[in-house]
């Protein structure tokens, strides 16, 4: 497997403190939406998506929820401890760590760590009223994380219910505030069904039921997949070459159903985020694997180098679906850490709609692999005609060059 050499430094760009959105709009399809044919670039607004897709599109949306995953507890002596939940431990499963009912165990980081060397930190918040006592401990220390088991005294309630009326929203560090009631609403997307993410797919943030009733009238097709975001997803590329990036690991689901819809599609296929490009790009990787007889359901950093692209994307999801068939399953359940940078050639997509990134991310290496040397002109754009950066910031339309 040869990986290419690739300079993070290339992926810099001078990015103006104004230019971050800290909030988001009013509505939320009021958005600047920026288009990219392949050779010229243009704008419009969001809600003029529905006008400007190729005809019998299909958009693959990301249907994972945000959990209020951030939670503060105190010491006895005052001191405040933050702890950011990032996934599940013990149980590892995402729904039956939710169902606990008495204790559960969490990867998770934390703040002001210096301060809590051991025993219990705790709060007491209140639910129906009755008073909720939450305790946390260290169970293991981890290189950049730890093992917390959260206990608390009413076992009425399950984790998601102590998720829910004590956590906050998680909103990326980069926005430097804290979260308020209406984060709670707009860092999530209208169509999110499943608990599990920890950051926001934020390419989705811009859909309305409206814009989504206009696309559907319009004949465009929608399929949706489950990736679990996870706080991986802000870490900056700070190595000098690309590749000595450490990928952090995220958990998808894909029915059967949605498998076949992508496998019997005509039209282009427009991924919504990056995470949906990610989860398409694994399926790819994954089919190859069960065509090679290969364990398939865990997706490595550098997969997609590793195995010839001998098959086409259809060819690669048969192989899925003759697998699940044969097996009588409805869900493909894997996990992936798959790293898209330029020199991947992209299989699944035709098309993406994002946000815009932070600098030296491996979000920007996705879009470069996707545009070439254009995300350049595409940034240079958006920077000089105000359109507005990152999580809360405004969209992109980005297609294959015809």
């Amino acid at each position: 497997m040869i990986l290419p050499s690739i300079n993070s430094a290339e992926y810099d760009y001078a990015l103006p403190a104004e230019r971050i959105a800290k909030f988001p709009l009013n509505n939320r399809d009021d958005s600047k939406l920026l288009i990219y044919n392949g050779q010229t670039i243009s704008e419009t607004v969001f809600s003029n998506l529905p006008d400007v897709l190729p005809d019998n599109a299909l958009l693959v949306f990301n249907n994972t929820k945000v959990i209020r995953a951030r939670l503060r507890f105190f010491k006895a002596t005052g001191a405040c401890i933050e702890i950011f939940c990032l996934e599940p431990h013990a149980p590892s499963s995402i729904e039956l760590a939710f169902k606990q009912t008495e204790q559960v165990e969490w990867v998770c980081m934390a703040g002001n760590l210096k301060k809590w060397k051991e025993g219990e930190v705790s709060t007491n918040i209140r639910i129906s009223n009755r008073n909720i006592k939450i305790s946390a401990t260290i169970a293991e220390r981890l290189n950049e994380n730890l093992i917390v088991r959260f206990c608390w005294n009413d076992t009425s309630l399950t984790f998601a219910d102590i998720l829910e009326a004590a956590g906050q929203t998680p909103i990326p560090p980069y926005l430097e505030r804290e979260a308020v009631d209406l984060d709670a609403e707009r860092y999530q997307t209208v169509y999110s069904k499943y608990k599990g993410s920890v950051a926001a797919p934020t390419a989705g943030l811009h859909f309305t039921v409206n814009v989504l009733q206009r696309l559907s009238c319009n004949g465009i097709q929608s399929a949706e997949l489950t990736l679990h975001v996870g706080a991986g997803t802000f870490k900056p590329v700070k190595s000098d070459l690309a590749t000595e990036h450490r990928m952090h690991t995220e958990h998808f689901t894909v029915s059967l159903n949605t498998l076949k819809q992508l496998e019997a599609h005509k039209g282009q296929i427009i991924a919504v985020g990056t995470t949906s490009v990610r989860t398409l790009e694994s399926l790819y990787i994954a089919g190859v694997k069960r065509a090679l007889s290969q364990p398939f359901n865990v997706i490595h950093q550098w997969d997609g180098f590793a195995y010839p692209p001998n098959l086409t994307m259809k060819e690669a999801l048969g192989c899925l679906i003759n697998y699940m068939e044969k097996h009588h399953q409805t869900l493909f359940d894997a996990s992936t850490s798959i790293m898209i940078v330029p020199g991947y050639k992209l299989k699944a997509i035709d098309g993406l709609i994002t946000n815009f990134h932070q600098p030296r991310s491996t979000l920007l290496l996705l879009i470069a692999a996707f545009v070439g040397n254009d995300w350049k002109n595409i940034y240079r754009y958006a920077i000089n005609n105000h359109f507005r950066f990152l999580s809360y910031g405004d969209s992109s339309l980005l297609m294959k060059q015809s």
